[in-house]
């Protein structure tokens, strides 16, 4: 996000990447993280269906990740291996705690507890992320969790038939698409040209801009295989809107009339959601015309992805609607095909 944050805190932050410890011995959330959590949730709460619409069916579980415990926060069915703390009352949700069983710097989505979808995450400091940054990503990662909870989502991962015998789920990492193809590479690079100019067109010339994003798609389409593309819309449409999603949010919690707690706004490296959207957007811009995908590999999707769900978004009501109708489809819909 925004060149300005505070990245190098060094050791004032340690303390923050521990659980803090009370008086009786008992562990409990550290003050950053609580104060984070607390406002990716007001977000959530006020925002996620004027972002989204249905999106606030779904249940936000967080695991967070510190160097010796992990804490489990707005889950219904721990497992067995969870000790309950109490209720927090700036969370508003109960919180269990277990001994730390993954990384304190991942970052994720997936079935870690009782087989619901998860955001295990570490903090800020143990992600890289700044305070602003960190609420976003939890938000990206929700969206994750929306996606993984539509009633068809497991039934159509396996219907794209890409998994070539993997029953983890690593094949959605490592699937061998041929970033190191020069035409392909050229094909994904004219595409983020493309998508590029249509973010910048004048609303006059969006249409011949959007027909000239078709065109390079089609493009790409016609140097890869069916089960290629197949992977390249999977990652478009599950990571490249997630990305958009923190564009969306920010700009969304800039316009709406809550603000921040006293707290959070209170963090070294807290920066306004306005000035976190402006960023995002540039930044997407910078990441489309930087594209590397023999390098970045399946995280050249990303932008692609998001920039994909932000023309749509300015130029094609009602593709939410079509997105969740058509899952991992998203670069047809810029032409309805």
């Amino acid at each position: 996000m925004a060149r300005r944050f505070v990245r190098g805190l060094g050791l004032v932050l340690l303390a923050a990447c521990a659980a803090a410890t009370v008086g009786n011995g008992q562990v409990e959330v550290p003050r950053r993280d609580r104060v984070r959590l607390a406002e990716a949730m007001r977000l959530a709460d006020r925002l996620r269906d004027r972002i989204w619409p249905g999106w606030s069916s779904t249940p936000l579980r967080v695991l967070l990740v510190t160097d010796s415990v992990e804490f489990l926060i707005g889950h219904s069915e721990p497992s067995a291996d969870f000790a309950r703390l109490g209720y927090d009352t700036l969370l508003r949700r109960e919180v269990w705690t277990r001994p730390r069983q993954f990384p304190p710097t991942l970052l994720a989505t997936f079935p870690a507890v009782s087989g619901k979808p998860t955001i295990v995450i570490g903090s800020a400091e143990r992600t890289g992320k700044s305070s602003t940054a960190w609420v976003l990503t939890v938000l990206h990662e929700h969206f994750h969790q929306w996606q993984s909870s539509q009633p068809d989502y497991y039934p159509g991962v396996a219907r794209l038939d890409l998994a070539r015998g993997d029953t983890t789920g690593q094949w959605m990492l490592d699937y061998a698409f041929p970033y190191d193809s020069a035409p392909v590479q050229q094909a994904l690079r004219g595409l983020a040209i493309a998508l590029g100019k249509a973010l910048d067109a004048a609303p006059g010339a969006r249409s011949s801009a959007l027909e000239r994003v078709v065109r390079a798609r089609d493009t790409l389409r016609s140097r890869i295989t069916e089960a290629d593309y197949r992977y390249f819309e999977f990652q478009l449409w599950q990571e490249g809107v997630a990305r958009f999603i923190e564009y969306a949010a920010a700009r969304a919690a800039a316009a709406e009339s809550g603000k921040p707690s006293a707290a959070f706004e209170g963090l070294p490296d807290y920066e306004p959601y306005g000035a976190a959207a402006a960023e995002a957007r540039l930044s997407l811009r910078r990441q489309l015309g930087q594209l590397a995908p023999g390098r970045q590999r399946r995280i050249a999707f990303y932008p692609l992805g998001a920039a994909m769900a932000l023309l749509l978004e300015e130029t094609r009501p009602g593709w939410k609607l079509a997105y969740s109708e058509r899952p991992f489809a998203l670069a047809a819909l810029l032409s309805g095909t």
